[in-house]
């Protein structure tokens, strides 16, 4: 056990066997199917609890995280695509199954592999959208705050673009990029209430996030889609008659 009372992230691992060859998937992914540049690891500590926080545009962010990720990732995963073989991969990777109707079970879950030395990844957003993190959803602060863990911000690029749909697969050898940020402080004020720390922890991840995803937007010359694509799509109205 480490000082922080915490096992070393190398025993978090050795629970979840299937972690090394599905993070082989996740890299061949990564670096073999599409063009990912990869910084900033560095931030990401040798061992100890950690909580990755990152934006979210479309379906392939969860996948291209896992591979990337230097230690082995806990992601959580909107529990729908627990099915049919995806399903199967899922759990044999130790992925966490989220229920947006009910999401203990995944909060203790996720909370389990932090308390173990682990790390966790959410996507604050919720959804896949625009990935520019308007908004963040309290369950991260809710684990940043009961476990204490070191809190990264992460920004995934690239994955969709204007007009796409969150669902779409970017070509082959597309350039994506996943940029590490240095550690958020959440810090609650003297004083604070839990209630006030847990608020004070979720808008601390949403600006921290988004600040550092708008950064390596710049950075990388990867623009964020600017189209929501959940919102409902008008159909066009009749052809007019001439008259």
């Amino acid at each position: 056990m480490s000082a922080a009372g915490v096992r070393p992230a190398a025993d978090a691992a050795a629970v979840a066997p299937g972690h090394a060859r599905g993070q082989w998937v996740g890299r061949l992914l990564a670096h073999g199917v599409w063009d990912t540049r990869v910084t900033g690891t560095g931030n990401l500590p040798a061992d100890g609890p950690v909580l990755l926080a990152a934006n979210h545009l479309g379906v392939l962010d969860g996948p291209v995280l896992f591979g990337v990720t230097p230690r082995p990732v806990n992601l959580l995963v909107k529990h729908e695509m627990f099915r049919g073989p995806v399903g199967a991969l899922l759990r044999w990777c130790r992925q966490i199954p989220v229920d947006r109707a009910n999401g203990r079970p995944a909060l203790t879950a996720a909370l389990a592999v932090l308390t173990d030395g682990g790390v966790v990844g959410v996507f604050p957003e919720g959804n896949r959208g625009r990935g520019d993190v308007t908004s963040a959803r309290a369950g991260i602060a809710w684990l940043a705050v009961n476990s204490g863990a070191t809190v990264l911000p992460v920004a995934v690029l690239g994955t969709r673009r204007t007009g796409e749909s969150v669902r779409h697969l970017p070509a082959p050898r597309r350039r994506l990029a996943v940029e590490f940020g240095a550690p958020l402080d959440l810090a609650a004020a003297p004083g604070a209430s839990r209630r006030e720390a847990l608020a004070a922890a979720q808008e601390a991840i949403r600006t921290g996030l988004a600040s550092h995803v708008t950064a390596a937007a710049a950075r990388t010359g990867l623009t964020l889609p600017t189209d929501d694509p959940e919102a409902p799509r008008r159909s066009p109205g009749p052809t007019p008659r001439p008259h």
